[in-house]
């Protein structure tokens, strides 16, 4: 059965802090008609850009990403400044069965807030759901996909419903305080928002002093970013869940899949993966549209 095109019964505005430019920044999300997908729109640009792998932008958020690869997803049209950091609002609206959306965003990135996708999905209850006419086909492979790279790997299996799986392990455990954790999401709205949405990004204690000595994350501190020290443990902070680390990258999983341009009815499995892997299973799947 496929599911109903869904939008919000109001906007729902979200502000704070670009992570990698510090710049204020806001989002509005907006009710869509049936038939518009997801998009994003801001100043500047014509017209409003589908929120889809096409329109991956490469341009860097942050001068420093000339330098190193860069470690989120900007989305925006061709030859344009993009937006940044919109995993986690796409991942909001696919976790919540969304549609149909337009994404205003004032700034050059979508808001961090604390690093999960929590502060969209209260905005987003609290505006409202509202079902739109019809319904949309969603992306079904018919054979499995599986892309890999580097030791990651992401399998897409045919199945008569939708789940998550990742599986989150490091090369070097000595180094990387993180135990090896996996976490899993069947496609509900409701556990998705309890259980998946408050899931912090995070980073290692070095990591993030060498990110802020580049330029990067000087406007946040480990109270507000989740940062771990070498022993494994928050720094000025306390996890949400025991499995947070893996239950934030499924959140990234999701938000990166929803570029592939409609719901997936499939058995999603992913081990070790990050953004670039994402966005080539992304690709494989909007090729099945």
């Amino acid at each position: 059965m496929s599911p109903p095109r869904r939008t919000l019964a109001a906007p729902a505005r979200v502000e704070g802090l670009g992570l990698f430019t510090g710049s204020p920044c806001a989002v509005t999300f907006e009710p869509a008609d049936a038939g518009a997908g997801l998009a994003l729109a801001t100043a500047g640009w014509n017209n409003p850009c589908p929120a889809t792998i096409a329109h991956l932008s490469a341009a860097p958020v942050h001068p420093v990403f000339t330098q190193i690869p860069a470690r989120c997803p900007s989305v925006g049209p061709h030859d344009t400044p993009p937006i940044a950091t919109v995993e986690h609002a796409l991942a909001a609206l696919a976790g919540l069965g969304i549609t149909d959306a337009t994404l205003t965003v004032e700034g050059p990135e979508i808001p961090i807030d604390d690093g999960s996708a929590l502060a969209f999905v209260d905005a987003i209850a609290a505006a409202g759901l509202r079902d739109l006419n019809g319904t949309i086909e969603p992306i079904t492979p018919t054979q499995a996909i599986t892309v890999e790279r580097d030791g990651a790997r992401i399998t897409i299996e045919p199945a008569d419903t939708v789940s998550y799986e990742y599986r989150l392990a490091f090369d070097d455990p000595a180094n990387v305080p993180v135990s090896a954790q996996s976490a899993a999401w069947s496609g509900g709205p409701e556990d998705f928002a309890a259980s998946i949405a408050p899931a912090r990004t995070f980073s290692l204690a070095r990591e993030a002093a060498q990110m802020q000595a580049m330029g990067l994350f000087t406007a946040f501190t480990p109270a507000d970013l989740l940062v771990i020290d070498d022993a494994g443990n928050p720094i000025d902070n306390a996890w949400r869940f025991d499995t947070e680390p893996a239950r934030h990258k499924l959140l990234d999983l999701v938000g990166d899949l929803a570029l592939a341009g409609a719901p997936i009815r499939a058995k999603i499995t992913a081990e070790r993966s990050g953004h670039a892997l994402n966005h080539e299973a992304a690709r494989r799947l909007a090729q099945l549209l």
